[in-house]
């Protein structure tokens, strides 16, 4: 049965960016359903955690149709999981380019593929949105990232191809395009070296990514950006 409450779905929810994503969703009084390889239950009705390896086909669609039988619709995509490996790029090993292929473009094509349609079918239209990396517009020396700027580049294109696809639809697609946050994983700067990586001179924080979501979230006439949260990294020195 069709809830009036809207839906949202945030990958990569365990922690970090995805966990406050989610939180900001369940603010804003949506029902949010949480993904991640290992992620709790959650004691809030209208959160469903679904554990589960989004680089492994068919993932994505059993995400899909937990939220479905869960809350009856679906509203709103956010492709945050994301794999990150920094190295020489011939460095790289076939199992390094099958765990960031798997899931920053697996991944993201087995929910969304599956996302689209339960936002179709709800009538009200959608909104999918994805998480970059500025670096696929300005990639610089002191950070051989290949196979991020591979994948995350292909997320900034079908970005703005689903947003031309399903305009007439309703369903929007954008991204956010990062610098270093600060975050579980990246906690600390030592030095300075990451700061000095921004013109504004400083790392990003996670607060920053989410008002740059929620505001994607609540633009209604916005489709197809592609906003830089970057303190001004892919504008240049």
């Amino acid at each position: 049965m069709s809830s009036e409450k809207k839906v949202a779905i945030v990958t990569g929810a365990s922690l970090g960016i995805g966990a406050a994503v989610a939180d900001a969703f369940r603010r804003r009084g949506y029902a949010v359903v949480a993904t991640a390889r290992s992620i709790p239950s959650s004691h809030d009705p209208d959160v469903l955690a679904v554990p589960g390896d989004l680089s492994r086909p068919g993932t994505g669609a059993r995400i899909v149709e937990q939220a479905l039988d869960r809350f009856g619709r679906v509203d709103t995509l956010v492709n945050n999981a994301g794999v990150y490996r920094e190295k020489p790029f011939t460095d790289y090993t076939d199992a390094d380019y099958d765990l960031v292929t798997g899931v920053n473009l697996r991944g993201f094509f087995d929910v969304t593929r599956s996302a689209i349609p339960a936002m179709l079918a709800a009538g009200d239209g959608g909104h999918v949105l994805c998480v970059s990396t500025s670096l696929v517009d300005r990639a610089d020396a002191r950070i051989p990232a290949a196979l991020a700027s591979l994948t995350k580049g292909g997320l900034v294109a079908v970005t703005k191809e689903l947003a031309i696809e399903y305009a007439a639809r309703r369903i929007r697609a954008n991204a956010v395009s990062l610098g270093v946050i600060r975050n579980p994983l990246n906690p600390d700067d030592p030095g300075g070296a990451l700061a000095a990586l921004h013109p504004l001179g400083r790392m990003g924080e996670i607060d920053d990514v989410v008002e740059a979501i929620m505001y994607l979230e609540g633009a209604s006439f916005v489709t197809g950006e592609i906003l830089h949260v970057d303190g001004g990294q892919s504008a240049g020195f």
